[in-house]
């Protein structure tokens, strides 16, 4: 598996993934499979929060994405994407934060072929914000559906100690991504809420840029819907790998209008 990130001020979305099928799912994750410690921790909390089998099931997702800067710029789209596939689509009613310069609404698609971009129904062939598209889809399906695809292969878990916030006690889980051509790759910091099995908050790098010894720290709060927790509150800033919380004003990412099993076809993706 390769991971990519993207660069917060030019692109808005962090942290690319490829469009790799997990192997196995959590439900199909036996004793044996188990690599150590912190493995066992992760496919804990994916129990909790639902695995990738529990997004196969629900087919495709359709919800509202808004992203605020402290500057307050905003970009608010409708996403929409198919699991099996993980094909992606995004209709951006407000981007102030991507392709600024475009007035009226634009589209981006993944249809598990090609990348694709409109503007106001036109579509463009600027192959320069096509390669933007090529980061924003995959990575915005990546954040949905990170805690499953924390079981992806490919990966190695590290169980680092624990640590009290706030009087809560936490397991620490490192996780990195193997890479085939020896270029750095992303790494993770899982803060595992010991009492509740769920990830409060994580450290994460852009190694694609080289922001590796200073990562970004982001908090979450969940929302039961059906039968998953979803972080659909979510704040992050630059921190340290103490996970020490700056004066610096946080990155706003809310989720809202979650709808599972909308009965959507490839051709919504075309």
């Amino acid at each position: 598996m390769n991971i990519k990130s993207v660069l917060i001020l030019a692109l808005g979305t962090l942290v690319l993934s490829c469009n790799d099928k997990p192997e196995k799912t959590t439900m199909e994750v036996v004793k044996d499979d188990i690599h150590n410690k912190a493995h066992e921790l992760v496919v804990e909390m994916t129990k909790k929060v639902g695995d990738y089998q529990t997004l196969l099931n629900k087919k495709d997702v359709v919800y509202t994405y808004t992203y605020q800067t402290p500057d307050g710029k905003a970009d608010i789209s409708t996403e929409k994407y198919m699991f099996d596939g993980e094909l992606s689509y995004g209709m951006y009613h407000q981007h102030e934060r991507t392709f600024p310069e475009l007035e009226g609404p634009i589209e981006q698609g993944y249809n598990g072929k090609e990348f694709w971009l409109k503007h106001n129904g036109n579509k463009i062939q600027d192959t320069v914000r096509l390669k933007r598209v090529a980061f924003n889809r995959p990575t915005n399906f990546y954040w949905f559906a990170m805690f499953q695809k924390l079981m992806d292969p490919g990966l190695s878990y590290e169980y680092v100690g624990e640590q009290d916030i706030n009087d809560i006690p936490y397991d620490i889980v490192k996780i990195t991504f193997n890479s085939n051509n020896n270029k750095p790759t992303d790494i993770y910091q899982l803060y595992i809420n010991k009492k509740t099995s769920l990830v409060d908050q994580f450290l994460f790098t852009v190694a694609d840029f080289g922001v590796m010894d200073e990562p970004y720290l982001m908090t979450l709060k969940y929302e039961q819907l059906e039968d998953m927790l979803i972080p659909t509150q979510r704040l992050y800033k630059k921190s340290n790998w103490k996970a020490d919380v700056s004066d610096e004003p946080w990155i706003k990412v809310n989720w809202t209008n979650i709808t599972f099993d909308n009965g959507l076809t490839i051709k919504d993706f075309n």
